[in-house]
C-alpha cells in the first residue's frame, strides 16, 4: 500500500524542479527561480506551493534563507529507489543533497592567532551540503546584534568560506586588530567600509593607507544556521 502523500500536478512539478536543481547544482532553487521556471507572476506564488508541500511532509522549509528548501528523508529514499529501479543493478551515486559536511565551529578567537587554530574550535557539526550554494570551510558563532536586519542574530552559526578578497555588498568575516567581526563589505577608492545591518551600530572605516587597525579578510558568508534550529 502506498502511504506517500498525494500531490497535485503543480506540486509534483515543483517537487521535480527542486529535485533536479539539487541534482544539477547541489543546491535547491530560490523562490524566484521556481517562479521564473514555471511562469508564476511572483515568488509569493512559489512560496504558497512550497508551504503546501511542507504541510504534506514532503519537504522542509528552513527560514531566513533564499534556498532554504530541504527534501525530507522519506522523499530522498523514494527518489533513490526510483533511480535504482531505472538503472537496474547499475551503481547509482547518491543525490548531492545526501552529502554531508563536517564543519568546525569556531567560538571566540584569540588575538593574533589563525581563526581555525585548534584552541578556537569548540566542536564540529555535521550538516547537509545542500544547505549551501557554495561550500563553507567552517562555522562561526555570531556574537552581538550588529547584523540583525540581515537576519543574522546573536548565537547563530554563520557558514564561512575562506577568502582574502570580497565583492562590494558581500557579508564577510574580517579581523580588525584583536577582534573578529561580521559586516557587509564595501571598498571605495580610499578605504574599506565594514557596514552593520543595525542602525544602533556605526560603520567601521579602514583607510587603505596609513591604517594601524590591522585589517584582514578572513572569509565570506555562504549560509546561516539559526540558533533556533540547534535546540
Amino acid at each position: 500500500m502506498d502511504d506517500s502523500p498525494k500531490l497535485t500536478p503543480r506540486q509534483q512539478q515543483i517537487l521535480d524542479l527542486v529535485q533536479s536543481a539539487i541534482e544539477r547544482t547541489g543546491a535547491p532553487p530560490t523562490r524566484a527561480e521556481i517562479a521564473a521556471e514555471l511562469g508564476f507572476r511572483s515568488a509569493n506564488a512559489a512560496e504558497e506551493h512550497l508551504q503546501a508541500l511542507a504541510r504534506k511532509g514532503v519537504i522542509e522549509l528552513v527560514g531566513n534563507t533564499s534556498r532554504g528548501i530541504r527534501l525530507k528523508s522519506d522523499t530522498l529514499r523514494a527518489l533513490a529507489e526510483a533511480r535504482m529501479s531505472q538503472h537496474g543493478k547499475q551503481f547509482s551515486l547518491p543525490l548531492p543533497s545526501l552529502a554531508q559536511l563536517t564543519l568546525p565551529l569556531v567560538g571566540r578567537v584569540a588575538a593574533g592567532s589563525p581563526i581555525l587554530a585548534q584552541e578556537h574550535i569548540d566542536q564540529s557539526y555535521v550538516v547537509e551540503a545542500s544547505l549551501f550554494q557554495r561550500k563553507p570551510d567552517y562555522l562561526l558563532k555570531v556574537r552581538g546584534m550588529s547584523m540583525r536586519d540581515a537576519g543574522i542574530m546573536d548565537g547563530d552559526l554563520l557558514a564561512v568560506q575562506k577568502a582574502h578578497e570580497a565583492k562590494n555588498g558581500q557579508i564577510v568575516v574580517a579581523r580588525l586588530g584583536d577582534d573578529v567581526t561580521v559586516k557587509r563589505f564595501r571598498r571605495t577608492k580610499a578605504a574599506i567600509e565594514l557596514i552593520p545591518e543595525n542602525p544602533d551600530f556605526q560603520t567601521i572605516v579602514v583607510p587603505l593607507e596609513g591604517s594601524d587597525q590591522g585589517f584582514e579578510l578572513e572569509g565570506i558568508a555562504v549560509g546561516l544556521i539559526r540558533n533556533t534550529m540547534l535546540m
